[in-house]
């Protein structure tokens, strides 16, 4: 199948000084379709953040670019490549200094059998259905008030205010002997009107999932919505960066049947036999001669 989307972006400063919030494609305020969007937040205090998350974006994106396949297929290797391309491109900017750039990452890629979705560290990667008004996919930061809250130490409204809420446990770094690893989803269920948003920590300030849900389900033009989280997080003192992209159609490539040949039915694990023309003439030959001779017999 193919999917197709539009997608829309913020990519706002808030209250710091620089720019650590990287995205792919970066399009500005102008509407964009793609199949592959990325989008890494530099890692606040941490030297040269934006270098770490452009550099992933820009080397990610053009590692699939140039090994793209005309199936469209893109497999979990397929993103533990490119994925491995950055982590080698960032190993030749260490100084081996004890305090390293990094940054988190989200991915998604649309493909044949559907979406391919990877994040690490706290950036978030959201699906939600408008028609029905709820989120039907979300990351799991990988922070350490994620891990209180699913120990029991915090609960999610403690996390929010807490003030080690920006300590993240997974992120990407230049000469790791362990490279931290990405979480990996391959989502099918997708249909048209559906929205995926993409977002640094940033956006969440002041955006509760509920707020989220809310605003993509108005009946209101994409850039009406992308104005709102805008004016909703203007006051957010932390860059703020969002990929907000909806799923324009859905075309299934596979569904063409010939009208040429009828199939029978068939039984589960048996494939259908197409019924030759002949061998119905043949059947019912033989039907009638078998009954002559009983009506004989019988006579």
């Amino acid at each position: 199948m193919t999917i197709k989307t539009t997608a829309l972006s913020v990519h706002e400063l808030g209250q710091r000084s620089n720019q650590e919030d990287s995205l792919y494609p970066d399009k500005g305020r102008s509407p964009f379709s793609s199949d592959l969007y990325i989008l890494c937040d530099g890692m606040g205090g941490h030297e040269k953040g934006e270098v770490a998350s452009s550099t992933v974006c820009t080397v990610m994106s053009e590692y699939i670019a140039r090994h793209s396949r005309e199936d469209n297929v893109f497999t979990e290797s397929d993103f533990q490549a490119a994925l491995n391309a950055a982590y080698d491109k960032l190993d030749t900017f260490d100084d081996d200094s004890l305090k390293k750039m990094g940054t988190t990452m989200t991915f998604l890629r649309f493909h044949k059998d559907g979406c391919l979705a990877a994040h690490i560290g706290d950036s978030r990667i959201y699906q939600v259905r408008p028609v029905t008004k709820e989120i039907l996919f979300k990351t799991r930061d990988h922070s350490l008030v994620n891990d209180l809250v699913a120990i029991g130490e915090i609960t999610e409204e403690e996390a929010r205010t807490h003030k080690q809420r920006n300590v993240i446990t997974r992120a990407i770094q230049p000469g790791q002997e362990r490279r931290a690893n990405a979480d990996i989803a391959n989502i099918t269920d997708i249909e048209p009107g559906d929205y995926f948003f993409m977002c640094s920590d940033g956006i969440l300030e002041r955006m509760t999932d509920a707020n989220l849900v809310n605003i993509l389900s108005m009946k209101k033009p994409d850039e009406k919505k992308r104005d709102i989280i805008i004016s909703v997080t203007e006051d957010n003192k932390d860059n703020h960066t969002a990929h907000i992209i909806r799923v324009q159609s859905i075309e299934n490539e596979d569904a063409v049947t010939s009208p040429a040949v009828k199939e029978a039915p068939s039984v589960k694990g048996v494939p259908a036999i197409p019924e030759k023309r002949g061998s119905r003439i043949l059947s019912i030959i033989v039907a009638v001669v078998i009954l002559a001779a009983i009506l004989l017999i019988l006579l």
